[in-house]
């Protein structure tokens, strides 16, 4: 946490965004900001297919989720993890962060489903709770997984 708040001091960008490192609490900065930004193109789709294209919640969940998946999925190579080339291919690997992007939108169709249709929660507020719920198994699942190997890791 140090190492970020010298760098947020110096308001290094560079170190803050771009530059390797092993540290834990900047990796996950990392990666709630790319959530962030992937989080933004997610609601954004949902909230237009849903109140202007007027396709039912669930249905636009899905598509929002796509949308979501590829752009976290880009941003998290370019900016939190570095998958080692020579190990795992960037076919395999987005197999593999799909496969537990499915798992998260499984969660999140749950939560909308019992908040929206059964709770009669706004459903905008449903995708809220979902994804601070997915937000800790993305993490948790992609690094466990897919970048279990120290060497995989932006250092």
């Amino acid at each position: 946490m140090k190492e970020f708040f010298e760098l947020l001091k110096k308001f290094d960008l560079k170190g803050i965004f771009i530059t390797p490192t092993k540290n834990g609490f900047l990796q996950f900065f990392r990666y709630v900001f790319v959530g962030g930004i992937a989080t933004v193109v997610d609601w954004g789709v949902l909230f237009l297919s849903t109140d202007f294209f007027h396709i039912y919640h669930m249905v636009s969940t899905i598509i929002a989720f796509i949308a979501g998946l590829i752009t976290n999925f880009l941003l998290s190579k370019l900016i939190v993890f570095k998958a080692n080339e020579a190990r795992v291919n960037a076919a395999m690997e987005f197999v593999s962060y799909t496969v537990i992007g499915v798992i998260g939108l499984v969660i999140t169709e749950i939560i909308m489903f019992l908040f929206t249709n059964c709770w009669s929660l706004y459903y905008m507020l449903s995708k809220v709770i979902a994804t601070i719920i997915v937000l800790v198994w993305n993490y948790t699942a992609r690094k466990l997984i897919i970048y279990k190997n120290d060497n995989d890791i932006v250092k």
